[in-house]
């Protein structure tokens, strides 16, 4: 036996549409697009902050609305969050021993 939900129970348990889903998506492949324009423009010394935020904006927007953590418990997201500043922190410190800042 299946049981059928309404959309708008879908709507309710997960906080946004279809349409609210692909709007996502779309501003997503724009950020990604902006990454690869990086290779073929030259940024300067901007390259890495621009790549390090578009990095951060992607990663929030994915886990906030496709792992669902904008409406979920905020310890999960603070846990998720914790984690990014980690990872940018070890790749800003790697970088950094290998001289990267200084060409």
């Amino acid at each position: 036996m299946t049981t059928e939900t309404a959309p708008s129970t879908h709507e309710k348990e997960h906080g946004m549409s279809d349409a609210g889903y692909i709007r996502i998506a779309l501003i997503l492949a724009a950020i990604t697009a902006l990454e690869v324009s990086t290779y073929y423009v030259d940024f300067g010394v901007l390259f890495l902050p621009a790549l390090l935020i578009m990095m951060v904006v992607k990663f929030v927007m994915v886990v906030s609305y496709f792992m669902h953590l904008k409406f979920d418990n905020k310890v999960f997201s603070y846990l998720f969050y914790a984690g990014l500043a980690l990872a940018v922190g070890v790749y800003i410190v790697f970088l950094s021993t290998f001289k990267f800042f200084l060409q």
